[in-house]
């Protein structure tokens, strides 16, 4: 199943974070026939519709980066639509593929399927070892389900596909919006607003202790090649950068990053969330793999991004 500069190769969801990291790797090592559609081209929950792209456009190989995404506050005010939503879109693509003959797949999870209080570091293992978070279980749900998917489609149908779940993901198209970003995202906005306004003192929220993991999308993207071209097995497989820092130390970079002069505060009124939530990605390390960004270049990048494309206010 060996990936040829020419071979036709669908990335849905090649607008987002994950998605258009994807594109712009395969446009760089030299891919020719690129295939995505927006949603206004493609509704990926309308079965009938994804059916009759498979026909058309005959993909070779797939990238499965499309779902609807958020935050706590939407995860917990529409759970019925991250259900509904993720298990149609992700259904279509898979089943379809499998119709469709497609070559290899890859979907793509997130570290959120695994058990709330599961040990540290998370291992592939320790899935469906216990409870989920509560605030994201809706979503977590429907990526169970899809690595479920690709594992019985390659146990009853023999089809080669395979899942990986990449850790807290920055970079280039990434969300900025204060009510559903996450921590990076939100604090690059947060101290280029507090530069801007000449603000001597910025607050952030908890105590900055957690600790987390973050991987720039630029890795994800070349992990994801790497897997399309050596790795197919079962059971799926953790994408993290191996590394972990404190909220403290990553406002700390992005105060250096964005310039930022005055004082952080912090407000320990205010939730700490998770503890601790790194993964252990030695079974993708031991195949060779490793990631090129540091966290101060990645989120230098992720500052620059930021001022070309201003999120709406």
């Amino acid at each position: 199943m060996e990936l040829k500069q020419d071979s036709r190769i669908y990335v849905a969801g090649h607008r987002g974070l994950v998605g258009s990291a994807i594109w712009r790797e395969l446009q760089r090592q030299g891919f020719t026939r690129l295939i995505g559609k927006a949603r206004g081209e493609l509704d990926l929950l309308d079965a009938g519709a994804v059916q009759k792209f498979y026909a058309a456009e005959k993909p070779e190989f797939v990238f499965v980066a499309a779902a609807k995404v958020g935050g706590i506050l939407a995860n917990n005010s529409q759970p019925a639509s991250f259900l509904h939503e993720n298990l149609q879109i992700q259904n279509h693509l898979i089943h379809g593929a499998h119709l469709a003959g497609v070559k290899k797949l890859l979907f793509l999870g997130s570290s959120c399927i695994y058990p709330k209080l599961a040990p540290q570091p998370l291992k592939e293992e320790h899935l469906l070892s216990g409870p989920l978070e509560p605030t994201n279980e809706w979503y977590a749900v429907a990526k169970i389900a899809g690595i479920k998917m690709c594992q019985a489609y390659r146990r009853q149908h023999g089809c080669d596909f395979i899942s990986a779940m990449p850790t807290n993901m920055y970079g280039p198209n990434d969300n900025y919006d204060l009510q559903t970003s996450h921590v990076l995202p939100a604090l690059i906005r947060k101290f280029h607003e507090a530069k801007v306004s000449g603000a001597t003192t910025i607050i952030c929220w908890g105590s900055g202790s957690p600790l987390r993991e973050l991987l720039h999308s630029d890795d994800l993207a070349r992990a994801c090649l790497f897997l399309m071209r050596h790795y197919s097995e079962e059971q799926f497989i953790n994408v993290g950068s191996g590394h972990e820092l404190t909220i403290r130390e990553m406002a700390g970079l992005v105060k250096k990053a964005t310039g930022f002069t005055g004082e952080i505060l912090w407000d320990t009124s205010k939730p700490d969330g998770t503890p601790r939530k790194l993964m252990d990605s030695s079974r993708l390390f031991a195949l060779g793999w490793k990631p090129e960004v540091d966290l101060e270049t990645g989120i230098g990048l992720a500052y620059q991004d930021y001022l070309a494309h201003p999120p709406a206010r």
